[in-house]
């Protein structure tokens, strides 16, 4: 209900208000794939996951292929594990290098062997990245993504063996510990210099638990210390800003725990934001 959700609190409005011409798809539905089983028996939902996923890598390609910016509106994370590869995709086809900027309080780098929670919304990154073991459980990854070219920004919960994988690799992590310290504009700016060095395209993967529960508590993995209200903003007004967003997946909204769809309204308005609205135009000075 979290895709629902948004059109009530009127993302296509807030949109078409702001003079952008959007196209609502409406809801995809999964491909039916046989039953899958796994050795991790905490495993839950793969078979429907893996359905999701192909369904939805179809739909992120032609939506990247014909559309100026799309935007995937999902129940829970793993909706990524579709959505990134299919804008990856087109990317390849146009010769352009795929780059992420993932906002969350997990970094969902987990294996189908690692996780203990078997909840399928903490692999999308370790899958799209080109990790063993999700051969024969997930669509066939035609384009892995470099884990240089990912940037992870807001981190606060992460297991031991995500932790353990991080290190590891070459994804860029900051937690919130390195935002309070340096402020949100150093980091993002830092990382948008490179997607620009690269002649590349951005993928916005936007959690509901990125922020402060006391200002999105429509989540089912609260974590307290998120983003601020003004950090968000700046964030989608920087990226608004560089022009280099081709993609946005906004998710984990649920509505059953919302204060009278206020998570919601905000997730639009970030959403407006990224896509260019202010409160003041800020024309070039000379002096």
């Amino acid at each position: 209900m979290g895709p629902d959700s948004f059109r009530t609190a009127g993302l296509k409005s807030t949109l078409e208000d702001m003079g952008i011409n959007v196209n609502d798809w409406g809801n995809i539905e999964p491909k039916c794939t046989e039953i899958k089983r796994h050795p991790n028996k905490s495993i839950r939902h793969l078979s429907e996951t893996s359905g999701w996923a192909s369904a939805l890598e179809e739909a992120a390609f032609r939506a990247a292929k014909t559309t100026h910016m799309p935007i995937f509106l999902g129940g829970d994370h793993s909706l990524s594990i579709g959505t990134v590869p299919g804008v990856t995709r087109y990317a390849v086809e146009t010769g352009r290098e795929q780059f992420v900027l993932w906002l969350d309080a997990h970094p969902d780098i987990h294996t189908l062997q690692t996780t203990t929670s078997g909840n399928l919304h903490g692999t999308p990154v370790a899958y799209f990245t080109g990790q063993p073991g999700f051969e024969n459980a997930y669509p066939g990854l035609k384009h892995p993504i470099k884990p240089a070219n990912i940037c992870m920004m807001g981190i606060r919960s992460v297991d031991p063996s995500e932790n353990t994988h991080l290190l590891e690799s070459q994804i860029e992590v900051h937690d919130m510990r390195a935002i309070d310290e340096r402020g949100v504009v150093a980091p993002l700016q830092g990382f948008l210099d490179r997607v620009i060095k690269a002649n590349g395209v951005l993928h916005v993967s936007l959690d509901v638990d990125f922020l402060e529960p006391d200002i999105a508590p429509a989540v089912g993995t609260t974590v307290p210390g998120g983003a601020t209200f003004r950090e968000a903003h700046l964030i989608m007004e920087i990226l608004c800003d560089s022009g280099l967003v081709t993609s946005l997946d906004i998710v984990e909204l649920n509505p059953f725990l919302d204060d009278r769809g206020r998570t919601a309204k905000l997730m639009v308005d970030l959403c407006a934001s990224l896509l260019g609205r202010k409160v003041l135009d800020r024309p070039t000075s000379s002096h």
